[in-house]
């Protein structure tokens, strides 16, 4: 985890682990507009806000025969 001015933000790494789905998973959520991701420094690294990947574990589904996120394309847009 890294702090910048007071935000806690995640590698993609552990967002990912956080949620329970591959790098790919998360990537595809930031590219669909379900999360935003935030550039380091020059390189090709991204951050996410932490708080924004907890507000995605509080959408799973309801239904405790699927314990799994719902699919990428399936979500409401994320807005901050």
């Amino acid at each position: 985890m890294i702090e910048i001015d007071g935000m806690e933000y995640l590698t993609a790494q552990e967002a990912a682990a956080l949620l329970g789905v591959k790098r790919e998973t998360l990537y595809a959520y930031a590219s669909r507009g379900r999360i935003r991701s935030y550039r380091r420094g020059i390189g090709r690294e991204r951050l996410y806000r932490r708080v924004d990947i907890e507000a995605l574990l509080r959408l799973q589904p309801a239904s405790p025969d699927d314990e799994r996120l719902p699919a990428a394309d399936t979500w409401i847009p994320f807005t901050s």
